[in-house]
């Protein structure tokens, strides 16, 4: 649970987390960053499947460290949902819940008695938050709803890269960590309208419908141009829609950013009589003719020197940093985003924390994830007595 949790907006709230992989226990573990006591029921035999999933080869006290960092500071039952005793001692769990959550294929918690409507029975103030691929109907509802797979079958892979390049997808679960803050949305909305009438509700979210709403500016301007397939610049292509000179160049010693910026002023800016004879509007028509000239531009220096000669003028720009200078910056320094967890062993990690402040307090939270059903015998014996 994170630090002073009696001062979190969420305290005194419990969250039940079904969720494996990414989506739904990144969303239980933000609601548990703010305040909630989330309890993670595993199946006996190895629990999540993601504390066996070891990324670069890096663990903590034995399970994968990325299961560590969305699985902080939770509770751990383990509970075998197909034996009938289990199953009714996390039933009698759910009664005293306030938030359910769960990331099975659609039709699977029906079949096992925990659907919306089963629960909704035994509690009827419970919000139920359930996560899928591609929503409950459709051709692809059974489709396995991995990141890589929808940004694949979205599009969103055909955004990046240059116009030469294949599917590009992003280096990081973008979907997942979306659909995570759709489904906290729909959750907290979901308990104020309990404040009000008494009522939970059933929340739903999907990777595919957050690929959709992730690329809203992008795909408006799709579906009002003939629905043509957006086509990627030859040269530092960042957002297909957007005019030259917007886009990522390589310079002498680096890589720079160039965002909204007028033709005329960059032409000024950087000395270029062959970017100064296009007109603003050719800066869509002959984008990628005016690119190549600022590429070929920009690289004649280092980052320094155009930055010294555009930040000043007011020009949107930024150095493209790795990762190893991010760290290392005055910028990084000043959000503080770093954490350090520590098991129950006392072994230690770093990660990130929650970007979330309240009341001007960065949100931490130092508990690891839980060992596999290590608060099992507790929360079941609680529920022989009544929840304070």
């Amino acid at each position: 649970m994170p630090e002073n949790t009696s001062s979190l907006p969420l305290n005194g709230l419990r969250v039940l987390d079904f969720a494996q992989f990414l989506a739904g226990p990144v969303a239980a573990m933000r609601l548990s960053d703010l305040g909630a006591e989330v309890i993670k029921i595993e199946r006996p035999q190895g629990g999540d499947l993601c504390r066996s999933m070891v990324v670069n080869d890096q663990r903590l006290d034995g399970d994968s460290l990325v299961f560590h960092t969305f699985n902080r500071g939770k509770k751990s039952v383990a509970a075998d949902l197909k034996q009938p005793a289990d199953l009714e001692k996390v039933r009698a769990l759910v009664a005293t819940a306030d938030v359910m959550i769960h990331n099975f294929r659609p039709g699977v918690m029906d079949r096992i008695g925990l659907g919306y409507d089963a629960v909704r029975e035994l509690n009827s103030g419970l919000v139920y938050g359930a996560v899928s691929g591609y929503g409950t109907k459709g051709p692809w509802r059974d489709k396995p709803g991995q990141d890589l797979l929808v940004q694949s079958l979205s599009g969103i892979s055909l955004l990046n890269g240059n116009a030469d390049d294949g599917p590009t997808p992003t280096g990081f679960a973008m979907l997942d960590v979306a659909t995570a803050g759709n489904l906290v949305q729909g959750i907290l909305a979901s308990l104020v309208r309990r404040g009000v009438t008494g009522h939970g509700g059933l929340v739903e979210v999907d990777l595919m419908s957050s690929a959709i709403d992730l690329t809203f500016e992008q795909f408006t301007c799709f579906l009002n141009d003939h629905e043509q397939q957006p086509r990627r610049h030859e040269t530092g292509n960042a957002n297909p829609y957007q005019p030259a000179p917007y886009g990522v160049y390589q310079t002498s010693d680096g890589w720079f950013a160039f965002a909204m910026t007028p033709l005329e002023k960059v032409a000024d800016l950087l000395g270029s009589a062959e970017i100064g004879a296009f007109s603003q509007a050719e800066a869509f028509s002959k984008l990628d003719e005016i690119k190549a000239i600022v590429a070929k531009t920009l690289v004649t220096k280092p980052v320094q020197h155009w930055l010294d000669i555009l930040e000043p003028a007011g020009v949107w720009c930024a150095p493209a940093y790795d990762w190893p200078t991010f760290v290392k910056s005055d910028g990084f320094a000043a959000l503080d985003p770093v954490q350090t967890m520590r098991t129950t062993h006392g072994t230690e990690a770093r990660t990130t924390r929650c970007p979330i402040r309240l009341d001007g307090v960065a949100l931490q939270n130092s508990a690891a994830a839980p060992e596999l059903g290590a608060d099992t015998a507790t929360v079941f014996d609680s529920l022989q007595v009544s929840r304070p």
